[in-house]
């Protein structure tokens, strides 16, 4: 039986190539490194058991990127009752400040703001594909960014973002 391909690509160089993107989301709305593993691991088991068919690798990247998100909402939601956060301190991601790198800045700032940011700046996508990818109207996105970047400057100390 042949290998099923997702836009052209085997199962293995998808991963290869996208685990860097699926973990920084995971990671970004987390805050956790412990969860993010988890819904990393789900994403790409979604991705496997459910082999959709993808029109190319951008349609590829952001039907990942979705999945984690809502994965990683889904755990969120799943675990909101049973562990607060402050019980899991001591895995909780922290990074010390450096004036060379701002995700320790990054992971101060509500969810909904490192989402739009991370998406825009890391991972370079443009307005209107963070809306098709977060299902949100691009003047949302575009006010999420601002106000985001207004958060971030805030929580770096400075006017340089």
């Amino acid at each position: 039986m042949a290998e099923k391909l997702f836009a052209g690509m085997s199962y293995d160089r998808v991963l290869h190539k996208y685990a860097d993107t699926v973990a920084g989301v995971c990671v970004m709305r987390l805050r956790n490194y412990a969860d993010a593993e988890d819904c990393f691991q789900n994403t790409f088991i979604k991705l496997f058991q459910k082999s959709p068919d993808f029109m190319n690798e951008n349609h590829l990247k952001a039907w990942l990127i979705r999945v984690a998100i809502n994965e990683c909402r889904n755990y969120i939601n799943m675990n909101r009752r049973f562990v607060p956060l402050s019980a899991a301190k001591h895995e909780t991601v922290e990074l010390k400040e450096n004036e060379n790198d701002i995700s320790w800045a990054m992971l101060q700032i509500e969810p909904k703001y490192r989402e739009v940011l991370y998406l825009f700046y890391c991972e370079g996508y443009k307005v209107n594909e963070i809306s098709e990818i977060l299902g949100k109207n691009p003047n949302t996105v575009k006010t999420l960014l601002k106000r985001g970047r207004e958060k971030l400057r805030k929580a770096y100390g400075g006017d340089e973002i």
